[in-house]
């Protein structure tokens, strides 16, 4: 069947003020979704990503890893909007702007007037979208925030790790990736409500307050039965089997959570007798009897592989522990789509993830590379700030833009 062709957001311009996590990632899924996106950046040296360290894409003088990841699709514009001449552009693309997103800390746009006070009686449908560590009111919202201290702060570490041991960070960013995806439904819901109101909006988006929200039912264990969940490493303090087991060449994950679920992987591991044993008849009773479980189990699953349990179990919620380069490397990846490869026009092709979003009528555009610093300072000024070529020379003369 034929699709309509135009991603769900053809249409939308952002501007778009962020760093490092949480902001671009937001506006990087809004550009796949077809916003046009105008990635403001410093002059001198851009996003603080850019300067990364890790494996850059074309070599040392490359593109870091850290900065292609985030910023897919997007028009970089090399700006300074602390001098009023760069201030005076960023007005001129306000003009014709849909979105403003920004994740300074409370107060700093205030100073060159881009603050959402300033600019709404101006331009009165603008969405404009603030992520901060704690918000933009109250008496925390002064400090800066990281990802790992959030996950700190909300609780969110006092639940991770060995049961024994001390609470552990998530490697992944997840406070700041959780907040991109809230960032993404709140400017869609902006937008949506826009066409009825007519008016644009101010969004806060506190980093602190999608880390409490993430805490989902672990956070109602405690506010509903008031004790402190306990942490249970790669099992699981209240289901069994639901942990890591030893193969014959490595780990698989089995989450076992019901009783059919266990039923039937007896039934599959050639043990059904382990359904009605009365050590492990019930949840309660596996959990109680974890170990002895456990060992009974590895002890058949050692006799195989990892890759030959997961089909042996693959009607069941089983499989196997990889990594990064047996997951990337799996098949599934490339023919979901969901790896790509960019032409970068700096440093050539470079390979990443791509967008996990699929439309039926308005499929996305996630086929565009991220760009390089100022990649479109020019295009942009010319065709949607209205700036002269003598204009442009006189800017760049002044460091304006880059």
């Amino acid at each position: 069947m034929a699709t309509s062709g135009r991603p769900p957001l053809d249409g939308i311009r952002v501007i778009d003020f962020s760093r490092v996590i949480a902001g671009p990632m937001c506006t990087q899924m809004l550009s796949d979704m077809g916003a046009e996106v105008i990635k403001i950046e410093n002059p001198d040296g851009g996003d603080d990503t850019r300067k990364g360290a890790g494996p850059r894409a074309g070599g040392e003088q490359g593109e870091s890893h850290f900065f292609m990841t985030y910023n897919r699709g997007k028009k970089s514009v090399a700006l300074d909007f602390t001098k009023p001449d760069g201030q005076a552009i960023v007005h001129r693309l306000l003009e014709k702007a849909d979105v403003m997103l920004e994740n300074f800390r409370p107060g700093v746009l205030k100073k060159y007037g881009l603050d959402y006070a300033s600019l709404s009686k101006k331009y009165p449908k603008l969405i404009y979208l603030s992520i901060s560590a704690y918000g933009q009111t109250g008496p925390l919202s002064d400090r800066p925030g990281y990802d790992p201290v959030l996950q700190a702060e909300s609780g969110m570490m006092s639940v991770n790790g060995e049961a024994n041991g001390e609470g552990l960070r998530h490697a992944i960013a997840i406070v700041d990736t959780m907040t991109a995806i809230h960032s993404v439904a709140a400017i869609n819901a902006a937008l949506y409500a826009r066409r009825d109101t007519g008016k644009g909006q101010q969004i806060d988006l506190a980093l602190y307050d999608t880390a409490l929200v993430s805490l989902g039912n672990l956070g109602s264990y405690y506010l509903i039965g008031g004790d402190q969940p306990k942490r249970a490493g790669n099992g699981h303090f209240a289901s069994a089997p639901n942990s890591s087991f030893d193969t014959s060449n490595g780990k698989i994950y089995m989450a076992v959570a019901n009783q059919k679920l266990f039923v039937d992987t007896c039934k599959a591991m050639g043990h059904p007798e382990w359904a009605t044993d009365p050590r492990f008849s019930t949840i309660a009773q596996r959990v109680a009897n974890k170990p002895e479980l456990t060992r009974l189990m590895e002890e058949v699953l050692r006799t195989d592989t990892k890759e030959n349990w997961t089909q042996k179990l693959r009607h069941l919620p089983a499989g196997p522990i990889r990594t990064m380069k047996e997951a990337l490397d799996e098949p599934e990846v490339k023919r979901r789509g969901m790896l790509k490869n960019y032409r970068h026009t700096r440093v050539g092709d470079v390979p990443l993830i791509g967008s996990n979003y699929k439309f039926s009528d308005t499929p996305v555009d996630d086929t565009r590379p991220p760009p390089s610093l100022g990649e479109h300072t020019d295009r942009v000024l010319r065709e949607i700030a209205g700036v002269s070529d003598a204009d442009l020379a006189a800017l760049r003369g002044r460091k304006i833009i880059g």
